[in-house]
């Protein structure tokens, strides 16, 4: 090994060094090495300024140029472009986040934990598994406010037709009703956060700005979660009691009670047909 180590050391060496020798040579005027990119007809008769022709001699067609410089801006337009650009960049490096707390994969995904709790599996689904799922859970659930922000927002901006604050407003209304309606009769949170943020009580809606909504949408969301998670653990703790108290009666104290209650729990979760009846329960919550 160490051999073989040595000899591709050598071979790398002799190889940097015939190259530099070669250009070398073509720098002090000695004539290009065979087969160059300058020995081709017509690779210096490029006119001044001419990107493209000398672009697609080299690599061929369809590579663009890319030009990118940084300098002093040359009005306050400017600045705000760029201030906005950094802003763009920010939203899609905190995406993951706005898509776990601004929509249904957080209820979701905790249920999905509170399912594996409850039947006392620690590793059964993975959490890549029960995360995959969750993501196209709401994938599906939030299918028809993505279609509407697409519509209303990106697809006019993309055309031209509206601005980028506009399209910030457009996209941002179908998200906001998204969250209100899973508030619908429950505005503790708002209210809470209204109080913190020193806001006057809203009479409507629109009132609430954003930064207010979100908060008040993640407290909202697990304390849903929760209650779910509360109704699950119902039944499988009767199983796990009913289990403990059986061997306690015959003796068998050194038995842990989850080794026997394990199957059983599975047994009942697959008869009522567990994962199609909380699923379809969850997304008929969200509509």
């Amino acid at each position: 090994m160490t051999k073989r180590f040595y000899l591709i050391m050598v071979t790398v060496i002799l190889c940097l060094s015939s190259m530099s020798g070669i250009y070398a040579q073509a720098a002090a005027g000695d004539g290009d090495p065979a087969g160059s990119v300058t020995d081709q007809p017509g690779f210096f008769d490029l006119e001044a300024g001419d990107e493209n022709q000398l672009t697609d001699s080299i690599f061929g067609n369809g590579i663009p140029f890319v030009d990118l410089a940084i300098r002093e801006p040359e009005s306050n337009q400017e600045v705000a472009l760029s201030i906005q650009l950094i802003i763009f960049l920010a939203i899609l490096s905190l995406s993951p986040s706005i898509i776990i707390l601004m929509t249904s994969f957080l209820r979701i995904s905790v249920v999905f934990n509170f399912i594996r709790q409850s039947l006392s599996l620690q590793q059964v689904p993975p959490n890549s598994v029960l995360m995959g799922i969750a993501l196209f859970l709401t994938l599906f659930i939030m299918w028809p406010t993505f279609t509407n922000i697409y519509d209303n927002g990106f697809k006019p901006f993309s055309d031209g037709e509206i601005g980028f604050e506009e399209m910030y407003q457009n996209s941002e209304k179908p998200i906001r009703a998204f969250m209100f309606r899973q508030m619908t009769g429950d505005h503790e949170n708002i209210q809470l956060f209204m109080k913190l943020a020193n806001l006057d009580k809203p009479a409507t809606a629109a009132d609430v700005p954003t930064y207010v909504l979100i908060p008040a949408f993640i407290l909202n969301e697990l304390t849903i979660a929760f209650k779910i998670g509360i109704l699950l653990f119902v039944p499988f703790i009767i199983i796990d009691m009913v289990v403990a108290s059986t061997l306690m009666s015959m003796g068998m104290i050194m038995l842990p009670p989850v080794m026997i209650s394990l199957p059983f729990k599975m047994i009942l979760f697959v008869l009522v047909d567990g994962w199609n009846l909380i699923t379809e329960q969850m997304v008929r919550s969200f509509f």
